[in-house]
């Protein structure tokens, strides 16, 4: 009698060696099927590959976490590159404002009166108040002096003025303005403290 179910049967025992190809043989019988191997081997395998698993997880997390500090680090340096990118060019331009400055607190009273002047006056202080305007535009503000106590962050004293009528440690003279850009100081202001008269 011819067996019709032979091709089959071939068939079927090629899709199971297929799918047990990856298998070590120590497992395996000789009719194709998994035993069941004595208890030492396999458990000790399995605490190794469960190890490796952990070690596989801590490396991972580490290395995340690794990523994401040096993707703000970036982040914060493109920030800082963006926030204090002028500095140099605010240093560089302050002593046009402090000449300008000058220029417009030179001015005496008559000369604002003249109406020949009045012209000349108006437009000096029109490009003051502009070049203030842009500062503040790119973050770059003066600092306040006049009547506050000495800060060494902000403040360079450059003289003890004696006065009974401000409290000592007080800035009762601005011989230079100071001024910050964002959060940090781009010149001191220098000033005069004041002191208890001798």
């Amino acid at each position: 009698m011819i067996d019709n179910d032979k091709p089959q049967n071939d068939a079927a025992n090629e899709d199971v060696k297929a799918e047990l190809k990856g298998v070590p043989e120590e497992f395996l019988t000789g009719e194709g099927e998994l035993e069941k191997p004595d208890g030492g081997d396999v458990s000790e395998a399995l605490e190794a590959l469960k190890r490796d698993l952990e070690e596989a997880k801590q490396e991972t997390l580490y290395a995340k976490a690794e990523t994401q500090n040096v993707r703000r680090r970036a982040e914060k340096d493109a920030q800082d590159a963006r926030n204090y990118a002028a500095t140099g060019f605010a240093r560089d331009i302050l002593s046009v404002w402090d000449n300008l400055s000058r220029a417009v607190g030179a001015i005496p009273d008559s000369l604002r009166e003249d109406e020949k002047m009045k012209g000349l006056v108006t437009g000096i202080e029109a490009t003051q108040r502009e070049l203030e305007k842009v500062f503040k535009q790119h973050g770059i503000e003066r600092i306040a002096s006049m009547g506050m106590p000495l800060d060494p962050n902000q403040h360079q004293a450059m003289m003890e003025v004696p006065t009974d009528e401000k409290e000592p440690g007080t800035i009762v003279q601005e011989m230079q303005s100071g001024w910050m850009i964002k959060d940090r100081l781009l010149r001191p202001a220098m000033v005069g403290v004041a002191k208890k008269p001798d």
